[in-house]
């Protein structure tokens, strides 16, 4: 496996590299934006309850990510939530490099066309400096995840992080990635 890059990776250098530097009339190949790293955040409010679920999202995340995911634990007591400092709230994966591309193929081509009723992703979820957050319902459209097996269905936000400086930059280099934004 030495040899082997990922299929994203390697269009990126082929196509998108030139693709956006006709459009945007960079001088060099380095001002490119790049996907720096993808991080997938799953909260789970309900934990606090039963610390189950923390074990069970975790475990189910890493499956997705193929990357061992950590808890996410709460930073101060708040009496209202029966919270208090430190109890495991969420469960988070931040993926970089070969794994992150794979992800983005697999999130590409598989598990967005899963969805319910699916007319392309929101386009206006950008923060204003590159970045792009994905709302995702529920974790049964991964492949990797058995619907038997799922007792609770969970949402995650799955945030795209890249070294554009600009959101229409980002939208671009997504849009080279083949991310289905809406029409």
């Amino acid at each position: 496996m030495a040899g082997y890059v990922p299929r994203l990776k390697a269009k990126y250098k082929e196509e998108i590299i030139t693709a956006m530097q006709n459009e945007f009339q960079y001088k060099s190949s380095m001002q490119v934006p790049r996907l720096k790293k993808i991080c997938l955040n799953q909260g789970l409010g309900i934990a606090v309850a039963d610390k189950k679920l923390v074990d069970i999202a975790i475990q189910e995340m890493t499956t997705i990510c193929g990357q061992k995911a950590v808890a996410t634990k709460s930073k101060k007591d708040i009496s209202n939530f029966k919270l208090r400092k430190n109890m495991p709230i969420g469960v988070r994966v931040t993926l970089r490099g070969d794994n992150m591309y794979e992800f983005l193929d697999r999130l590409i081509s598989v598990s967005l066309p899963r969805i319910r009723d699916f007319r392309g992703i929101n386009d206006k979820a950008f923060d204003g400096k590159g970045n792009y957050t994905l709302g995702v319902t529920e974790q049964i459209i991964f492949p990797e995840i058995s619907i038997d097996k799922v007792n609770r269905i969970l949402g995650m936000d799955i945030t795209f992080v890249t070294s554009a400086p600009t959101d229409a930059e980002a939208f671009a280099l997504l849009k080279q990635f083949g991310l289905p934004f809406k029409k």
